[in-house]
């Protein structure tokens, strides 16, 4: 199985179960961002955690060439590197007030399906030649 493929499946999975969550579960994931950017030890253990996966998938994975699939497994890992980067080296006032203009609550069902459809995609791609036997795709 190519990186590609097994980090499509794996990011693909965990964005589908988080963004159902997410919908499931709206008052909760509200609560828990606005609690996150009140504690500011916790912001900055997230952005570690954030650079660090996002750092992960570009050592492992920086293609980008080969079609739509490989370029969206490796801009997903730099967008999660330049954002674990922003917020540990911005103040965390600066993330906070940038995190304040997104309206979260307000989009909060734009910030959770779109996830969804990414996940949606990634996954399809991930497993379409095991779901797919005639297209003629290896494993």
């Amino acid at each position: 199985m190519s990186r590609t493929i097994f980090l499509s499946r794996l990011i693909g999975i965990a964005e589908i179960f988080i963004s159902l969550s997410m919908l499931l579960h709206k008052q909760l994931f509200i609560a828990l961002l606005t609690g996150m950017l009140q504690d500011r030890p916790l912001l900055f253990l997230v952005a570690i955690l954030i650079l660090t996966g996002g750092l992960a998938i570009i050592l492992s994975h920086n293609i980008w060439s080969g079609g739509v699939l490989p370029i969206i497994v490796t801009l997903f890992g730099w967008i999660l590197f330049l954002k674990g980067l922003m917020s540990l080296l911005c103040p965390p006032e600066v993330t906070i007030s940038m995190l304040g203009t997104l309206h979260y609550e307000e989009y909060f069902y734009v910030y959770s399906t779109v996830p969804l459809l990414i996940g949606l995609y990634l996954t399809f791609e991930g497993f379409k030649s095991v779901l797919c036997k005639n297209c003629g795709q290896k494993e």
